[in-house]
């Protein structure tokens, strides 16, 4: 006769013990803390880090907090809408009176930062979808160094020609969110391009000064891909994409202006994640409606400037 396994009982844990345990560990843990602030005090001049802390934010730009301003910004817009950093931050720079020369190589360099913290915060907030981003990674990353390479050789001759035909395409793409917003999009035949068009994106978004997100982004979700995971998917590429053309420019050109890097970087990562949150919040209509209006704007930006 078969009779029923008996039940394995469980030794029980000595829960006084265990609060014991943590309390003697935060002890030393703060005894450690102690000792290392004992011999930073007593050996490092703490006063004189004062004072060349202070020297050091007199030699700031009066225009500093507007930079932070921009980046803040700059991300909110980004990280909740998947585009739009590098047209936001210029624009309120060189409404602050910003050297135009200054904000080029600038945003490229910070928005390396920024873009880090959104993909993080993005992937936190399951706003991720790893197909996705597998597919868009390695094309993106290629294009962006192609794009530097021969922005850096080939100088401004043929990016006066290709820009022009990007803008456009791009101004169609926010004609038809705007369209979009007011109708529902029926699902469209699966798209399979993923890897020319991040590899477009990339080049383009070095080569020609921007262009992940309106290209990549906008493509997408005009193909009927979810905008929750567009923007996220995108987002997290964004930051090997700009890391790759940002080396590039750094490796070729070197690094300058480096407090509206600052500024900028400073401000993205406080507006991260909270715009990462805001990602999948937004309605369908809003959000197709503030990215219909931020790509036309982007577009025709790019137009004015060629004319």
């Amino acid at each position: 006769m078969l009779t029923a396994p008996k039940k394995r009982v469980e030794p029980k844990t000595d829960s006084g013990a265990v609060q014991w345990y943590r309390v003697v560990s935060w002890c030393l843990l703060a005894f450690g803390v102690l000792i290392l602030g004992y011999f930073i005090f007593r050996y490092v001049p703490v006063q004189k880090m004062v004072d060349e802390s202070y020297r050091w934010y007199k030699t700031l730009d009066r225009s500093f907090l507007i930079m932070l301003l921009a980046g803040f910004v700059a991300q909110m817009v980004d990280g909740a809408l998947g585009m739009g950093y590098g047209v936001t931050s210029a624009t309120i720079l060189l409404s602050a009176g910003v050297n135009p020369a200054a904000i080029s190589g600038s945003i490229h360099t910070a928005e390396m930062f920024a873009s880090g913290a959104s993909g993080y915060s993005h992937y936190k907030f399951g706003n991720v979808n790893k197909k996705l981003f597998k597919a868009l990674l390695i094309p993106g990353v290629l294009g962006a160094v192609a794009g530097a390479l021969l922005l850096v050789l080939a100088g401004e001759k043929y990016g006066k020609i290709i820009r022009p035909v990007i803008a456009f395409y791009t101004l169609l793409l926010g004609i038809k969110f705007i369209l979009n917003a007011f109708r529902e999009i029926k699902p469209q035949k699966k798209f399979r391009h993923y890897r020319l068009l991040a590899g477009i994106g990339g080049f383009f978004d070095s080569f020609g000064g921007g262009g992940w997100g309106p290209i990549v982004t906008s493509t997408l979700i005009n193909n009927g891909r979810s905008h929750k995971y567009v923007v996220g998917s995108v987002s997290l590429t964004e930051f090997f994409v700009t890391l790759a053309s940002a080396f590039t420019f750094f490796t070729l050109i070197g690094l300058s202006h480096w407090q509206t890097i600052l500024g900028l970087i400073l401000g993205g990562l406080v507006a991260a994640p909270i715009a990462a949150k805001l990602a999948g919040k937004l309605p369908r209509k809003t959000a197709f409606l503030l990215l219909g209006t931020l790509v036309i704007i982007w577009s025709i930006r790019i137009l004015v400037k060629i004319i």
